[in-house]
């Protein structure tokens, strides 16, 4: 038994089994786009701790930020005692993310506590209760991000389920749907959905807000119509709906700018962060227009831990070194050369291989069964496990658990990129 068997053998003993495991690897050190595993192997991480590390592994000045404030102090709460390090992240995330004139920003620990106090906000200051959220989504697992999640197997069991969430179809177009209709009557028809479930659903006058990723990050990389989106920008602005964009997966240069939404051309009214945020350390935020967050009765929003100090150095360290290292062009430039090997890989095996999709860097490949259409999520299994044994960290996305996605460090080397691509393309040809 190696090493790694070793620790999976721990791990059933201490930890329950309802905590997944995406990959069967294993980490003892990592540099970059490199994890060695407990038996001493090379592996190049095509997953970044599910998005987290669009910095890469061990930054050394992310390392020697959290070591200098380890030695001031620890831990105080933003509640008893202001501190600079709270306030310099605070202002950095207003910087980067303007939301409209004026931004404030609320820290939290995940991307979860995130997406909780975004529609904690909505609802107090709309004096409205309605949520619309949509399939395919991922928000998290406490009780209002959960039941905003689409797939029951991240709540089957849990009910009841928090009041007054409603959800919509995505606003995807696959290019497959082509033989049936064109883009624009796809939008056209998505948009006439979201009219009619406010006029057989719940009324306009009861919604507090609609919540959206803008790439969807566990329902498989699907990205939302543009025409849809800036249409939903100005329908909730007539009827005083509040607009919050889920970033927590897309954030910090994924699609090759620090949010998804510039490349909609729209400004959502609150929004959610995590992971990349972070620099690998348990944090997250809302950032939302300065009159929206003022409008809070205080006391409502906060907690004991949100916004740490060791938190809030490693994550303005890790957002400096992005920015002064160009983050979003790595990201266009990693997208490129994913989507460009991802559509080769479709040509081939056309029968096998039924979409490329995402942005920018955020991509994901979707298998189908040829022999009965069905999602395979078989198939993908299996590749994610042979590519592990050939030393590449991949993990699956989607519905059905039938896309490969891409979430590498996205400083990744060209060279380790390529090799990784390349054990990917070898693996699919096994398998298929």
């Amino acid at each position: 038994m190696n090493n790694t068997d070793k620790l999976y053998e721990r791990r059933k003993k201490s930890v329950p089994n309802a905590l997944g495991i995406f990959n069967p690897s294993s980490i003892q050190s990592a540099k970059g786009a490199i994890v060695i595993d407990a038996d001493g192997r090379e592996l190049i991480d095509f997953a970044g701790g599910i998005g987290v590390n669009n910095a890469g592994h061990g930054v050394p000045e992310i390392i020697e930020a959290i070591k200098n404030q380890a030695d001031k102090f620890i831990h105080a709460s933003f509640n008893v005692s202001v501190y600079e390090q709270y306030l310099d992240l605070t202002e950095k995330l207003c910087e980067i993310l303007p939301h409209g004139d004026s931004t404030k920003v609320m820290l939290t620990l995940s991307g979860a506590e995130s997406v909780e106090n975004a529609i904690k906000i909505a609802r107090a200051v709309t004096g409205k209760s309605g949520i619309i959220c949509y399939d395919g989504s991922f928000h998290g697992r406490t009780m209002m991000a959960m039941t905003l999640t689409s797939n029951v197997k991240y709540k089957e069991g849990a009910g009841p389920y928090a009041p007054e969430v409603y959800r919509l179809e995505y606003p995807y177009y696959k290019p497959s749907m082509n033989a049936r209709m064109t883009q624009d009557e796809f939008d056209d028809l998505m948009i006439m959905k979201l009219h009619k479930t406010f006029s057989s659903t719940v009324s306009i006058t009861q919604t507090a807000t609609i919540i959206m990723e803008l790439v969807q990050g566990e329902g498989g990389f699907t990205v939302a119509s543009k025409k849809y989106v800036q249409y939903l920008r100005k329908f909730c602005t007539e009827n005083n709906i509040f607009l919050i964009f889920d970033e927590v997966q897309s954030g910090f240069g994924r699609t090759g700018k620090w949010a998804a939404y510039e490349h909609f051309g729209v400004t959502p009214d609150l929004s959610t962060w995590a992971k990349s945020m972070g620099g690998g350390m348990p944090m997250g935020a809302v950032i939302g227009k300065a009159e929206i967050m003022d409008a809070v009765k205080p006391g409502l929003i906060g907690g004991t831990y949100p916004g740490g100090p060791l938190s809030c150095v490693a994550s303005l360290a890790s957002i400096n070194y992005m920015q002064n290292n160009n983050i979003n062009a790595a990201g266009q430039k990693v997208g490129e050369i994913v989507r460009e090997k991802f559509n080769q890989l479709m040509s081939k095996y056309p029968n096998n291989i039924t979409d490329v999709r995402g942005l920018g860097a955020m991509l994901a490949i979707e298998f189908t069964n040829p022999t009965t259409g069905i999602p395979d999520g078989v198939s993908t299994k299996a590749i994610v496990d042979k590519c592990l044994a050939k030393g590449l960290i991949v993990i699956t996305s989607g519905t059905y658990g039938n896309c490969i996605r891409i979430l590498s460090p996205l400083f990744i080397e060209d060279e380790i990129l390529e090799k990784g691509l390349a054990i990917l393309e070898e693996t699919i040809k096994e398998v298929l």
